[in-house]
């Protein structure tokens, strides 16, 4: 199996969190949600660069907004925000972390930082 290039997020914790959406009933994981996807770097230039590509891989761009700080030291860091309403089980979301991780990785973004998930609003 290939190695994913800072891949920070297992399959172990993706089990955990599908467990406790299951366990406290937020939402039907058998139908489609809401995934918000999140990329950084301290240059938001090279963000701006996978839009044509994340938006060919079917997800829509949000924003690209820059981080809070917790000091006035820290250098800027950028976020860019993709979501997609799709159907998830925490193997195929482990799978599309990975297509991401891999993205960032060969465009040269600092990191693929992971993902949130919500409704999807009526």
């Amino acid at each position: 199996m290939e190695s994913i290039p800072n891949k920070n997020i297992s399959i172990e914790q993706l089990d955990e969190m599908f467990n406790e959406i299951a366990e406290h009933g937020q939402w039907d994981l058998t139908k489609p949600l809401l995934w918000g996807y999140f990329f950084t770097d301290n240059d938001p230039s090279k963000l701006e660069l996978i839009i044509p590509k994340i938006i060919s891989m079917g997800y829509t761009v949000v924003d690209i907004f820059k981080a809070k700080k917790e000091n006035d030291n820290e250098e800027d860091s950028f976020y860019l925000h993709v979501e997609k309403i799709e159907i998830h089980n925490s193997k195929s979301l482990d799978k599309t972390n990975d297509e991401l991780y891999m993205l960032a990785h060969e465009h040269g973004v600092g990191s693929y930082d992971g993902m949130d998930v919500g409704p999807v609003e009526q």
